[in-house]
């Protein structure tokens, strides 16, 4: 599975709830795919995924979906802390692991030489999963969206080659934000 299936499956899931992309390029694939209200789009804010997803459950009380990245994640891994110590926190986040930095030149991540599941486990999380295959990476969002108690590590590891990376996004960013505020409030 590559960058972009994953993403797409994310977006098939959760039609509804918020979802933050990371900064690079998954929020660029996300806009690309499908631009909607219950989106949000990290510009310019790396390793800040997980601390704003978290504010937005803890705001709405929704299940808030958090779409990571390696590089992102251990560049602040503060979130998993935050999340792990919320026990009831309707969190799910999902940490796509291409092994690179790839929307800044393509530097090696050390994801390959940590556990990121084990991260989570140990900062609190109710559950870590992991995923390789496109179905079974659906298969567990669609399960943890049916039943989210509580913060969920989903690690998915890409090993496809991507499609090509749609260009920057172009809707303005204050409209964008105003529009996630108003869906997040209904």
């Amino acid at each position: 599975m590559n960058k972009t299936a994953a993403v797409q499956r994310v977006i098939d899931v959760f039609t509804d709830e918020p979802i933050v992309f990371t900064t690079g390029y998954s929020c660029r694939i996300a806009n690309h795919i499908a631009d909607r209200a219950n989106h949000f789009y990290m510009t310019g804010s790396m390793g800040l995924a997980a601390s704003f997803g978290i504010g937005v459950a803890l705001g709405t009380g929704r299940t808030a979906v958090v779409v990571d990245g390696d590089g992102s994640l251990t560049m602040n891994p503060v979130g998993l802390l935050v999340a792990g110590s919320l026990p009831e926190l309707p969190l799910i986040h999902v940490v796509l692991d291409d092994g690179e930095y790839a929307s800044t030149g393509g530097q090696r991540v050390p994801s390959a030489r940590v556990d990121l599941g084990s991260w989570a486990r140990d900062a609190g999380y109710r559950r870590s999963l992991f995923a390789v295959e496109a179905d079974e990476f659906e298969a567990i969002l669609r399960a943890e969206a049916a039943d989210c108690r509580g913060p969920v590590f989903i690690h998915c590891l890409l090993r496809g080659e991507d499609d090509p990376v749609p260009g920057r996004i172009s809707v303005d960013l204050a409209d964008h934000a105003l529009a996630f505020a108003s869906h997040i409030a209904s």
